[in-house]
Parts: C-alpha cells; structure tokens; sequence
C-alpha cells in the first residue's frame, strides 16, 4: 500500500491541477503580492506620487479572485476563462491591463482542457506573453512584458527535462527574479533611478505565491518598507475604508533597542491593515488602521519597544461620513445628452476640475489620476447606461489609457480615446466637442488639440533621485514639464516659475494655473500674482483645481 502524501507538495502532486486547483493558485498569488504591495509601489521611476503599481496589480488580481471565489468548476479552461474576465473588468493602470491580457492569452490556451500538465502550461506561459505584447503599441523592453517573456523561455527550457507542472514552475520563478534584476540594464530610466521595473517585480510576486504556497511556505508576512517620514504624506492618505478599518492610528516612537523591521511588520499584521513605517533621525512613525475594539491594541505594543513621543487618532468612519455629507453637497451635474448625440466620458484627479469638464460639456466624470487609476470597469460604467452609442474617452493621465481601450474592447458602443496624457490636455480637447457631429472626426480635432497643449506639474519628491541631469533631494518641490522632470526648487513659486521659463511661456498666450487641495486660496493666488508679473502679456486665470498630491496643473496655450 503506498503511503498517504504528507507534505502539500506531495499532496498536490498526487491530485490533478483542475480548476479548483488553479483558484488555489490566484488566491496565493494574489496574497503574496498583497503582502510585497508596497514594496512594488516603492519602485517608481519618478520620484512623484504616481499610480503605485502594487497597488494596481492586487486591485486587478482581487478583481480577478472574486469573479472565481465561489465557483465551483473543475475545467481549468473556464476556471482560467473566469479568471482573465475578473482580471480584465478589474485591470487598473497600464501593469494591471498588461497583467490582465497575460490571463487573457493563458486562458485562451486552456480553453476547453480539464486539467493542467506540462505541454499545456508551457504553452500557456507562451500565450499570455504573446497577447501581452500584441496589446501595447510600442512595447518596451525592460518592463513586466520582458518578465513576462524570461518567464515563457524558462518554461519551455524546463519542459526540455520535465512535465510536472510544478517542476515547471519551480524553474520560472527564479528565471522571473532573475529577469526583473536585469531590467535596469535594459531600460536607461530604470538604471537611472536606481530601481527595477516594479509591474515585473509584481509579475514576480504572483508566480513566487504561488511557489510559496506549493511548498507550504506562510504568504502573510510581507517584506518591511520603511520611508522617510516626510514621504509618508498621512494627511492624504484617506482611502476606501474597508470591513474593519474603523480607526486610523499613528504612534511616532524612539527604540531602545534596534528594531527588527520585519517582526515589527508582521506581529502589525497581527492586529490591523493599511500598515506604513516611516523613520527619520532615530524615531520612527508606525501607521495603521484597526477595528474599533483594536484601536488601543498597537500604541500598547509599540509601548513595549520603546518611548513614545506623539499618538494621533481618527476616527475613519465619522470621517468617510463627513466626506459623503460633503460630497452630497457638492454634487457635480454631468451635461445632459440626447439618443445619436456623443458621450464624452472624463477622468478627473479633483472636484474643481471636474466641474470645470461638466462645464465643457461631459456627460460622464471618471474620479481618478495618480495615485487613483480608475479600473476598466469604473470606465466602462460610466457610458454603458448613457442613451448613445458615440463615446469619446479623455484619460488624461497617461497610465489609464491603457484601462480606456479595454473599457472599448468589452462594449458594443462605438468608442474612439483621445490619448490624453494630462488634464490640460483633456480640457483644450474639449473645447472641441460638438455632440451633434461624428465622433471620429471629433476624436481627430480634440486629440490635435491635445497635443498642442504643454502641461506643467508641480509637486513634492517622494524621493532623492537623479534623472534626465536634474537632482532632486526626497521633499523639494519638482516640476515636470511635459511629464519630463525638469526642476527642483526649495519652494512652489520657484518651481512654478522656473517650469514656465523652461517651456517657454513667454511665447504662449494663456496660462491657467489650477491648484490643489493642500495648497491654500490665499497662497494661490499669491503664487498666481508673481506669475502675472513675470508674464505681464498673457493673460493668467486661476482654478480651484482640488487634485490632490499636485500643487499646481498649468496648461500652456
């Protein structure tokens, strides 16, 4: 009689991988790369708040788990085909559409097989690699797509030696790790900024999940992240408050002794979420959110590693409470549209400017921008009960382009997207919207318009870097021009003024600048005085903009 399997290995090994098996995998994958989240997020080529790239691929791996959570099927062709849709109605920024079109070309490889084996496996490595590709225009090399591709070469290297499914992937995991430390060399921006590709790293992480849990290895306890505590940025950290994260709490604490940064990490897991550590001159500052009944739980415990030095406390419901009463308040009216007229659906990073895209004729606002890029879903939502089928998208952040064009590829509408890659660029198109003319023709004009706008950004570095000869110390004010970083400056007016300089506005006509929420009225205006003096011949209009991270967006005309 052969003897009962004892370790998970063995007992996966002894089973078919069908599509329950397969759900298995998502689930640790997912919750492997859930843990690293901010790891992955740290790895931003710019040092500006931006679209944080863990946080796209676990919202779009999320989507794609609780579209298969409860089913129950046992073909790992629809198990992987339920898997892809979840991936793509839920893909956010443009890692978490490449992630979702890697399932798609997976999924369309298994289509109609019960069960996973080697040969099958290695083709749908080669599929999902394959439709990756062909979904990016300009596919670029050192990024989740060259990951993607090492991977594939690895599979079939090591079907050479082997069919076991899992022998396979034991192989690729390495190859991944291996293909994502090569990025930098591969794409000069990475190397120098001194980082590697972070939607490769997160493509990473799902495949070492799902390794983890074939071993048997734990997949909650993630990689500690400290940050400078000026990057931390609490103040604008309010997020979609989920099932238990009733308070928000932030203990600032001197060690008595050196902090081990990972026991630290995981006995907070222990006892709530949304964790950050910051630390700066000696101190550090633990962040986290808790239940009601918790909300002592982590200022006891950081008692015991140290002196505490300041306690905040929020509670996070009777904020998200106050937030909805003035939301209410402040309710922005979309422009009604009739039957055959167009839909211009806009993505907007702040409420000022929303109402601004309202007032241009939109009859759909999409809330998004860094640090918040709507999924395909959100997008699609926001035309699909509209009484047309003439949709024009405006993204107007270049890294939700992507989730636009899936947004078209799922609806029987007729969508055409301007690519606009910045809110002026969003606004000059919409000066161009007929509803009662032909779409294309309209997407044409507004996506020329677009282009002729140059976009100036200022904000705070989240990071010292050296990029393109501009160095920036981690919490001066930058600027990009054109999404080109291209000043650093100790203070927001001489950002502001250095950019204008920079692109040439002196040889332009308008300047609109539109501030943010954290920037005061008084100040604004202030700063738009200055720029009135330094450009006595344009004219100068001042917006409450209300983007958050972004203390000015000025559009050049």
């Amino acid at each position: 009689m052969n003897p009962e399997p004892q370790t998970r290995l063995e007992r996966l090994k002894a089973a078919p991988i069908d599509g329950q098996a397969l759900k298995k995998l998502v689930e640790a994958g997912l919750t492997w790369l859930r843990a690293n989240q901010q790891l992955v997020n740290a790895l931003n080529v710019f040092p500006v708040p931006d679209g944080d790239t863990g946080t796209n691929m676990v919202l779009t791996m999320q989507s794609a788990y609780n579209e298969i959570d409860s089913l129950a099927h046992r073909g790992i062709g629809q198990m992987a085909a339920a898997v892809s849709q979840g991936a793509l109605m839920g893909a956010r920024g443009n890692s978490g559409v490449i992630l979702s079109q890697l399932w798609r070309g997976f999924a369309r490889a298994l289509h109609g097989q019960e069960v996973l084996d080697g040969a099958s496996f290695v083709k749908a490595l080669a599929e999902a690699r394959d439709t990756a590709y062909k979904g990016v225009v300009r596919p670029v090399e050192g990024t989740i797509l060259t990951v993607a591709k090492d991977i594939a070469a690895a599979a079939e290297e090591a079907a050479k030696e082997t069919g076991d499914p899992f022998e396979i992937l034991a192989r690729i995991v390495p190859a991944a790790d291996a293909s994502v430390q090569r990025t930098p060399d591969l794409l000069p921006v990475l190397k120098q900024a001194g980082v590697v590709d972070s939607g490769g790293m997160g493509l990473f992480f799902i495949y070492e999940g799902m390794l983890r849990y074939m071993n048997g290895e734990q997949l909650d306890t993630p990689t500690a992240v400290v940050q400078p505590l000026s990057a931390m940025k609490l103040e604008n950290a309010m997020e979609d408050i989920e099932p238990g994260q009733d308070y928000e709490v932030v203990v600032d604490f001197i060690p008595r002794e050196a902090l081990d940064l990972q026991k630290f990490y995981g006995d907070l897991e222990k006892i709530g979420t949304s964790i950050q550590i910051g630390e700066g001159e000696g101190m550090y500052r633990m962040h986290i959110h808790v239940e009601t009944g918790k909300r002592y739980e982590p200022i006891d415990y950081v008692m015991g590693l140290g002196t505490i030095t300041k306690i905040a406390m929020e509670n996070l419901l009777a904020q998200m409470e106050q937030q909805g009463k003035q939301s209410a308040a402040e309710r922005i009216e979309p422009a009604k549209i009739e039957a055959g007229q167009i839909a211009v659906v806009a993505v907007s990073p702040g409420r000022g400017i929303s109402r601004v895209f309202a007032s241009l004729g939109a009859a759909a606002i999409v809330e998004g921008g860094q640090t918040m890029n709507p999924s395909t879903k959100d997008i699609l939502d926001a035309f699909e009960n509209l009484p047309t089928d003439k949709v024009i998208i405006l993204p107007n952040n270049k890294n939700i382009i992507l989730a636009a064009q899936a947004a078209r590829e799922v609806t029987v509408k007729n969508v055409f997207i301007v690519p606009s890659r910045t809110v002026p660029q969003g606004l000059a198109a919409m000066m161009h919207l007929n509803p009662d003319g032909d779409p294309e023709a309209i997407a044409a004009k507004m996506t020329k318009a677009a282009d002729e706008i140059t976009t100036v950004e200022i904000t705070t570095a989240t990071r010292t870097v050296e990029i393109d000869g501009v160095s920036v110390e981690q919490g001066q004010v930058i600027a990009l021009v054109n999404g080109k970083l291209a000043v650093s400056a100790a203070s927001v007016e001489e950002a502001c003024l250095a950019a204008l300089e920079k692109a040439a506005a002196a040889d332009l006509e308008l300047i609109t600048l539109f501030y943010g929420e954290d920037l005061p009225a008084a100040e604004a205006n202030r700063i738009a005085d200055l720029v009135r003096a330094a450009y006595p011949s344009q004219e100068i209009e001042l917006q409450d903009g209300r983007q958050p991270h972004y203390q000015f967006i000025i559009s050049i005309e």
